[in-house]
């Protein structure tokens, strides 16, 4: 079992900056990859960012490429590095874990939002 914690959301403006945390605990050296998606009211949830435990695979969001950086501090903290933030980017971003057997873990989620 692993559990995700989110932190450092909130209300920012258009432009600024912001950097989330997922803190994991359990069986954590059990992860392939990291991730973080988000949903905004009304759509779907979406693949963020994501990182393997190696490093040695990161993939971006198109509309994210350039402006959020997605990094992990092993085994146990997964960030989220947003820059340049836009008011399309306010959404509840929820922290993502993979299990080398197909496991997969969910946070609660944070909420972001970007005022314009």
């Amino acid at each position: 079992q692993v559990q995700l914690v989110e932190s450092g959301g909130g209300l920012v403006q258009a432009g600024g900056s912001l950097r989330l945390s997922c803190a994991a605990s359990g069986s954590v050296l059990s992860l392939i990859a990291m991730g973080w998606y988000r949903q905004a009211p009304g759509k779907q949830r979406e693949l963020v960012a994501r990182i393997t435990s190696g490093g040695t695979t990161t993939f971006y969001l198109d509309s994210v490429k350039g402006r959020f950086t997605i990094s992990r501090d092993y085994p146990n903290t997964l960030f989220l590095q947003m820059t340049s933030l836009e008011p399309e980017d306010t959404a509840v971003y929820y922290c993502n874990a993979e299990r080398f057997l197909g496991g997969q873990y969910w946070g609660q989620g944070t909420q972001v939002t970007v005022s314009s």
